[in-house]
């Protein structure tokens, strides 16, 4: 066998290390944890120091390009996956200088240093790039955001698109599971505790958007890694978009948790129009196409409710089977 035949086939069987920017939080973490099993994982983390088990977690500040350079440097990653950011839409809106210090930012300096080193980098971005009109976004729309979330994603999307000559940039709909690492918990944790709690709760009718189990997400990740794919833009939502409110009822339904205790509201929602900040009053609509990722990886995106009944079976999830007994917990997961 020839010489180039031999490092060909090495190439092809050598395991890929994927570098996470942001490991300690929710995505990166859930990433984190899928990816491991078929890849060596190194992740990064600022103010939460993180532990995985099979999983190098170092400190970084993306913001430090001495920091950034040093990471890819000294571990050579084949892929970074870029998880750091301020994910929401609230905490954009009053700390607009640290959202584009971070979604921005820090995301120019680590995709300097993956060009240097020769890195794919992938962007995991959101439904937020657009402005929420009633309409089904495909990727060929041109980015036109009104909320400070999603005008920082839409830059690093733009920038990245011009300057790389090997990404790969996921926009994603809301994503939920259980966090292992990261303290603030995302809104499915916050339907469990309150479920568990008994507690009633008010939730959001007015913005409309795609719910999907992490792990569809990192599934994804995963073939396109595999297959290679560079130098593309996906769109990742269920089927369906739906409110945070329509997203409750679901979760009462699957998980079998007592629907009574949600009831309809409007949530702050912080949009700029024309330069000015203010709260919208009308309904937002955050629809994505997903054609062009099912028909490119062969696969079938789920609905919300295929996808929390995925979730239930995935979790080991125990169902209630009574309401009024105060000593039971609800959904339990092993």
């Amino acid at each position: 066998m020839s010489s180039n035949k031999t490092e060909n086939l090495d190439d092809k069987n050598k395991i890929k290390t994927i570098l996470i920017i942001g490991v300690s939080s929710f995505v990166g973490s859930s990433i984190a944890e899928y990816l491991k099993h078929d890849f060596k994982i190194v992740g990064t983390y600022h103010r939460n120091p993180t532990i995985i088990e099979g999983v190098v977690t170092v400190p970084c500040d993306v913001l430090s390009k001495d920091e950034v350079q040093f990471v890819l440097y000294a571990f050579k990653p084949d892929i970074t996956i870029y998880c750091a950011g301020l994910r929401s839409i609230n905490l954009c809106d009053e700390y607009e200088n640290l959202a584009d210090a971070i979604n921005t930012s820090g995301f120019f300096n680590v995709n300097e240093f993956c060009q240097r080193y020769k890195s794919q980098i992938c962007y995991l971005s959101s439904a937020h790039v657009f402005d929420g009109v009633d309409k089904n976004n495909i990727e060929m729309d041109i980015p036109y955001s009104n909320t400070v979330y999603g005008k920082s994603q839409a830059a690093a999307e733009f920038f990245l698109q011009k300057t790389s000559l090997n990404y790969l940039v996921f926009r994603c709909c809301n994503l939920y599971g259980l966090s292992s690492t990261y303290k603030a918990k995302n809104y499915f944790e916050k339907l469990q505790k309150n479920f568990n709690e008994n507690k009633s709760f008010t939730a959001d009718n007015l913005v409309s958007i795609g719910f999907l189990d992490i792990y569809f997400l990192a599934a994804i990740l995963k073939m396109s890694f595999k297959k290679n794919v560079s130098n593309r833009l996906f769109q990742l939502s269920s089927k369906d978009s739906i409110t945070h409110y329509e997203f409750a009822k679901l979760f009462a339904n699957v998980f079998e948790e007592d629907s009574h205790l949600i009831s309809k509201g409007r949530w702050k929602f912080p949009i700029v129009v024309q330069g000015k900040k203010m709260v919208s009053s009308q309904e937002m609509f955050y629809r994505m196409d997903t054609l062009n990722v099912e028909s490119f990886l062969n696969i079938d995106i789920p609905s919300v409710k295929e996808s929390l009944e995925f979730t239930f079976k995935r979790l080991n999830g125990v169902k209630k089977t009574n309401f009024q007994n105060t000593e039971t917990t609800g959904v339990t997961y092993i």
